[in-house]
């Protein structure tokens, strides 16, 4: 029969056995007892008799689970408030751990939400997710009975719902919910409690929202060896292997548990294949494998947004926005923002940066075509050449742009390496954007490079862009290159093979007329001639550096030259004429901010002065060039500062405090395979055979 209000008569009857259901079941399910059948007026048709129910539908938390005790904290006291309706919302990339999470806050707050605990998987992750009546109607039902003729009316069956939770104390589990739309109508009335699990960020009123992130080394340790104690030996590898993702975790630690003839080692191994890890991890003790898990959220992707993802796998680390609106092809980063909404792609928010879990970028790189990786990895290549060049300006720029230089570059150290590696990689090529690129990479941001760089990596990348200058027949760059590779050959003490091509450098300089490089490898070479000892020559050769770098107005190589000179008339034992030189290279290095000349002067002014009998004042001028190179990340000016501290002190009487310098100091110059080296390990045995002869 029909209602008053002529609401139609078809009923709707849940025809399934009665079940508890877990999260993989569709629905709430049937069970248990309630009391007396109630009769509804208006448009709401009569209910059927009694049946028996469960209210109480929440499986127990798995009981390995670790961690997350601030997260569960959080959500504990939110989910007790008395005042009102209490909502909470668990966001997180797909295997992160939200629906064990909130099965084991509501296992605690069994007692406080004693009327019902409902379980309804919203599958926001499907094709078509489940809609706010069809869990409205499955909440009526677990309290009327399966029978129960329901409205079709969407608003007659929200009063109905709201009136089966008034007065009651219940606590609604909504897994893997769509988006805020779909758990809006579901919000219940003052006294009942929701918790919202979702991948994507979910907005409600009053609702107290909760990210959760991979599980710290210490908590994933844990759960593998909680699951497969037989992996301790290698557990921190393959927690890490596994990007700390519960769920990757889980797998890996059960398949090790139940293969005997499979080696832990062996399997760490396997892990270690960038290109199977994700296959290797596996399916076993899950419901579905980490492929499959973030493929739930990759099906659900608009297509711009799709190709943004795939394209996100170039990035090896960390990343800021404007680096993927050039890789990416995505203005205003609109699509990026989006990712991180659907848990896709995290972000930190102290650092304004954003990244790809591991396992993630794994996943998104399997769905890159061959024609995108390689359009992706040369607009990567290309932007971060960019950076590297715009991080070299700023150091030029010298005071606090200098520091700012530096920290731009050693944000981006890792980004700069992958871009140049995926230059090296296509050696070879005929695409002459690519070889500028290599041409370009190793010769910008000199001045970083050479402070950050080991020599040995510099020679690498050195010898690409001469292969790559030749190629392209830049005799500009073919000179500058060469230059740089005599100075690299010069850090690590082969005066010879320096020279050959810092004259090399020479006759490209002069022939096409470059003053500025042709004073720059002029003082090069007169520093290779200083190193064989050959000083006379070398003054000659810092001298005709000199004349050009005044001559075109160059303050940077005329302080060089300065410095070269004083270097050179001290080993010749005019002090006085030595300090006169670092004294003028001091204030222009000051004047142009130019931090490592004026740490790299102080230091030769206190070995002026030491030579003078000054060791006391010899002694605060390393202490500042020390300072200097600390701050700005020196290595070799930190190791030559300490060597020769260490070399005052013992001369003062304290060989314990000369000693430990010396010690550090040669740490760090074995380290850049420094020439120096040498003279600080013959210093320390000396020291050694005369404490112990």
């Amino acid at each position: 029969m029909k209602s008053k209000n002529n609401v139609t008569d078809r009923l709707v009857h849940d025809k399934t056995t009665p079940t508890v259901t877990t999260s993989g079941e569709r629905g709430v399910g049937i069970g248990g007892n309630v009391t007396n059948s109630k009769i509804f007026t208006g448009n709401i048709i009569e209910a059927a008799e009694p049946v028996t129910t469960s209210l109480q539908q929440l499986r127990a938390p798995v009981g390995d689970f670790v961690g997350r005790e601030r997260e569960i904290d959080t959500l504990i006291n939110a989910l007790r408030r008395e005042s009102r309706a209490c909502i909470t919302g668990i966001s997180g990339m797909g295997g992160i751990g939200k629906t064990e999470l909130a099965l084991l806050v509501a296992d605690r707050l069994r007692d406080d939400y004693p009327d019902a605990q409902f379980f309804i998987n919203l599958q926001g992750t499907d094709a078509n997710p489940r809609s706010p009546q069809e869990a409205m109607a499955n909440c009526i039902r677990a309290f009327l009975g399966p029978e129960v003729k329901l409205p079709e009316e969407p608003e007659q069956l929200l009063h109905l719902y709201r009136s089966q939770l008034h007065s009651k104390r219940v606590l609604l589990l909504l897994d893997n919910a769509a988006d805020s739309a779909q758990v809006r109508p579901l919000l219940p009335p003052t006294g009942c409690a929701v918790m919202v699990t979702s991948r994507q960020s979910v907005a409600l009123p009053g609702m107290t929202p909760l990210t959760l992130h991979p599980l710290t080394e210490q908590e994933a340790r844990q759960l593998l060896l909680e699951i497969a104690a037989r992996a301790e030996p290698v557990a921190e590898q393959i927690c890490k292997l596994c990007g700390y993702l519960p769920l990757a975790l889980r797998a890996a630690g059960s398949l090790l548990a139940i293969t005997a003839d499979l080696d832990p080692d062996d399997y760490a191994v396997q892990l270690q294949d960038e290109r199977n890890r994700l296959e290797r991890i596996g399916t076993e003790g899950v419901e579905i494998s980490v492929a499959t898990s973030f493929n739930l959220s990759y099906a659900r992707l608009g297509t711009e947004a799709a190709r943004v993802f795939r394209l996100l796998s170039v990035f090896p680390a960390t990343f800021d926005a404007a680096a993927e609106e050039v890789v990416c092809a995505d203005a205003g980063h609109v699509q990026l923002s989006d990712l991180v909404r659907r848990s896709l792609v995290l972000y930190d928010e102290s650092t304004k940066r954003y990244r790809l879990h591991d396992l993630s970028r794994l996943f998104a790189g399997s769905k890159l075509s061959a024609e995108e990786r390689v359009v992706g990895e040369k607009h990567f290549a290309a932007h971060f050449l960019y950076v590297l060049a715009s991080a070299g300006d700023l150091y030029l720029e010298g005071g606090e742009s200098l520091l700012r230089g530096l920290a731009l570059f050693d944000l981006e150290w890792g980004n700069i390496q992958a871009g140049h590696a995926w230059v090296e990689a296509q050696i070879g090529t005929t695409d002459a954007d690519v070889v500028r690129l290599g041409m370009v990479y190793a010769n910008s941001g000199w001045d970083v490079l050479d402070l950050r760089q080991h020599p040995r990596e510099r020679i690498r990348w050195l010898e690409i862009a001469l292969v790559a200058t030749r190629q392209l027949k830049e005799r500009i760059g073919e000179g500058i290159t060469l230059s740089n590779l005599g100075i690299a050959y010069t850090r690590l003490g082969e005066a010879q093979r320096a020279i050959q091509l810092f004259e090399q450098a020479l006759f490209i300089d002069r022939e096409i007329g470059d003053r500025r490089h042709e004073g720059n490898t002029l003082g090069n070479l007169g520093l290779a001639y200083f190193n064989l000892g050959e000083i006379r020559h070398a003054i000659q050769l810092f001298e005709q550096q000199l004349v050009i770098d005044r001559e075109i107005g160059y303050r940077r190589g005329e302080g060089n030259a300065l410095a070269s000179l004083g270097n050179a008339y001290a080993v010749l034992g005019e002090i006085d004429g030595a300090i006169q030189f670092h004294e003028q290279r001091l204030t222009i290095a000051r004047e142009i901010g130019d931090r490592r000349g004026e740490g790299n002067t102080l230091g030769t002014l206190g070995i002026a002065y030491k030579n003078l009998g000054e060791t006391r004042r010899a002694i605060q001028f390393y202490e500042q060039q020390l300072t200097i190179a600390r701050e700005i990340g020196d290595r070799r000016g930190e190791g030559i500062a300490l060597f020769n501290l260490s070399l005052a002190l013992d001369q003062l009487g304290d060989r314990a405090k000369a000693f430990q310098h010396a010690e550090q100091a040669l740490t760090i110059l074995e380290q850049i395979e420094d020439p120096s080296a040498a003279k600080v390990c013959a210093r320390l045995a000396a020291w050694r055979e005369q404490t112990n002869p």
